[in-house]
């Protein structure tokens, strides 16, 4: 056997191609597909359907009726794409209306140029589909990749709406835990921007009040020379937010690569969401959905 002989690559996601379309009115997955595809058959494009070869931002789906809302993305696959059966899911809270879940480090909340099937949305769908085919879940808000903690999901797209139609006025704290670099000059502040978008797709604070006005506050828990750990409240909810602010102070996020050069001696990012209180909006029960400070960042602080 010749050891030197090269392998041949096994079939892979690198290997796949995929098409994405955006939704930008309500209707029927089939009828989508009848207007995206129109070079096609109608037998083709329902063999697309029932090969497996159609996603929802990345999770599968084979219903002809399937609904969809403006804001989705249909992902249609050269390969089929299996759905996978979820059971151990880090479920905090679900009710008819809304899933609440820890979100590990390392996981995407929705699918992103580079990853389509590993992420929050696609578990979570797997996991209502199990019970209906017909059941799917609504983005609410996000986490970055490499934030853990808190994220909620609506069941329908009603919720969806009202959640995000009246965020400022539901949520009532969203709390995270950071580890920045070094000692804070002050054990407590606040931090005021308008963010912006620079054409690296990177956020930066800016005076111009064309951006986004954006309201970090901050309380140090704990502290050495090397690292200070903490306690983070946001009242508004921007994209990168606690990252650029804390940037802004001098005291970058630990293992934030995108937005300063710190030290990464959790091998992540040091930003847990340990906090959110709402008001319920059906119910309207006031509710607090928490998620434990990871053992690695009180690591940092034992000596």
């Amino acid at each position: 056997m010749n050891k030197n002989k090269p392998r041949t690559p096994h079939k892979s996601r690198e290997f796949q191609k995929i098409r994405e379309f955006p939704v930008t009115k309500k209707t029927l997955l089939l009828d989508f597909l009848f207007e995206v595809l129109k070079g096609q058959s109608r037998n083709s494009v329902k063999s697309t359907l029932t090969s497996k070869r159609v996603s929802i931002d990345g999770a599968p789906v084979t219903q002809f009726d399937f609904e969809l809302y403006p804001g989705d993305t249909v992902i249609i696959s050269s390969t089929p794409i299996q759905r996978k059966v979820r059971s151990k899911l880090p479920i905090i809270y679900e009710d008819e209306e809304i899933i609440v879940i820890n979100k590990p480090s390392g996981l995407l909340s929705i699918a992103s140029d580079k990853e389509k099937s590993s992420t929050a949305y696609r578990m979570l769908s797997d996991y209502v589909q199990q019970k209906d085919k017909h059941n799917r879940i609504f983005v609410v808000h996000r986490l970055d990749e490499d934030t853990s903690g808190v994220l909620m999901v609506a069941k329908n797209v009603r919720i969806q709406k009202l959640l995000q139609d009246n965020w400022n006025d539901i949520v009532s704290k969203r709390g995270y835990y950071a580890i920045v670099e070094g000692e804070m000059e002050k054990k407590e502040g606040t931090v005021t921007s308008y963010l912006k978008k620079n054409a690296q797709n990177l956020m930066y604070s800016s005076k111009d009040k064309n951006g986004q006005y954006s309201i970090t506050h901050y309380k140090v828990l704990k502290s050495n020379k090397d690292y200070s750990l903490l306690d983070v409240n946001i009242d508004t909810g921007r994209k990168n937010q606690i990252r650029v602010h804390m940037g802004d102070l001098g005291h970058h996020v630990i293992g934030d690569d995108k937005y300063g050069n710190p030290k990464n001696p959790l091998k992540r990012l040091g930003l847990h969401a340990y906090c959110l209180e709402l008001t319920h909006p059906v119910t309207k029960k006031k509710m607090k959905f928490s998620s434990p400070m990871p053992s690695e960042f009180e690591s940092l602080f034992k000596n």
